[in-house]
């Protein structure tokens, strides 16, 4: 008990900390799932997420296949405020589609950005700030668990970005169904992202979309996330992303988990399938998450001028604790 009492206090420590602010003590990740958080990185935080992902597609009706990989990647900075965080997002994708309709079955090969989209995001309410009741009970473990009904009013973030597609770009639907060449250019992208953190290490996210506004294959999404984690290293997760556009609909399914190598990396892995055949898909995906750790805590002027001594005593009592922490084997 001497090692799990500042353990279990670390931890509370840690929930309270991704409540009442952007930044936390261990790295914050969008994955394994596509859904945004609505909380930031940070400031001054620099955080790499990549992955790769199989590719196969089946479409039985017009009786073609896609196999190839993909490779997905995102950098995101917090910037001047613990509430924004500015992002570069990319997927690209090497496949090659096999026409079977045809006597001898035809090959053509495709590679480019599936998307490639800067942006900025921006949290407008957080219900936990400055909350008095959202301090975590350091006396009673059970305290801390009970279910609490302010979890339910979610913390909310606004998101507006562009998308830059690429001349001819075979991924583009405007492209793929038309025989007038695409010229790329920008599209507008907005999202309003919520997040609600519940007691006992689960975290609902929501994410509603609306992307390429204006363009002749706009689209409408939606991502539903659900992750718990039940141990301070290992978190699994499902998710449920809906597509609403005229050229593509789909209903996407993904699960899997993610384990916390140390603070700042994370390793993760999920399957993602769908329920029709035009086309079906089944798609394997590995990846991580690293960021570059350089924020700094505001300092706390309480009047009498010993804010400098306040943050070296917390500081060092932050050590202790992250000391004990190493100690239990992350």
């Amino acid at each position: 008990m001497r090692i799990l009492k500042p353990f279990f206090v670390f931890l509370l420590l840690i929930n309270y900390s991704t409540i009442h602010a952007q930044y936390t003590e261990v790295i914050n990740s969008n994955r394994p799932g596509v859904s945004e958080s609505a909380f930031s990185v940070g400031t001054n935080v620099v955080q790499f997420e990549a992955g790769a992902y199989t590719v196969n597609e089946e479409h039985t009706p017009l009786n073609y296949e896609i196999s190839g990989f993909g490779l997905d990647f995102s950098v995101r900075y917090g910037l001047l405020f613990e509430q924004l965080e500015l992002s570069l997002d990319g997927v690209y994708q090497n496949d090659e589609v096999t026409n079977n309709r045809a006597v001898i079955p035809q090959k053509n090969s495709r590679s480019n950005f599936r998307n490639f989209t800067i942006g900025a995001k921006y949290l407008v309410y957080d219900p936990y700030k400055n909350a008095e009741e959202a301090k975590p009970n350091l006396y009673s473990y059970h305290a801390n668990r009970k279910f609490q009904w302010k979890s339910l009013i979610p913390a909310v973030a606004v998101y507006a970005g562009a998308n830059f597609d690429t001349k001819d770009n075979p991924f583009i639907p405007y492209n793929a169904v038309s025989a007038f060449s695409n010229d790329g250019g920008f599209s507008p992208k907005v999202m309003v992202a919520t997040q609600n953190n519940f007691n006992g290490g689960w975290v609902f996210v929501m994410n509603l979309i609306k992307d390429r506004i204006g363009t002749d294959f706009s689209e409408f999404q939606y991502i539903f996330t659900l992750t718990h984690s039940f141990t301070p290293q290992w978190v699994v997760f499902g998710e449920a992303q809906g597509i609403d556009g005229d050229f593509y609909a789909d209903n996407i399914f993904r699960f899997g988990g993610a384990y916390l190598w140390t603070r700042d990396f994370q390793l993760d892995a999920n399957i993602a399938f769908n329920t029709k055949d035009t086309p079906s898909v089944f798609n394997i995906a590995f990846g991580a998450s690293y960021r570059l750790d350089f924020h700094k805590d505001k300092k706390i002027d309480n009047g009498n001028g010993n804010d400098g001594n306040f943050k070296k005593k917390r500081k060092k009592k932050k050590k202790k604790e992250t000391d004990d922490f190493d100690s239990d084997g992350i």
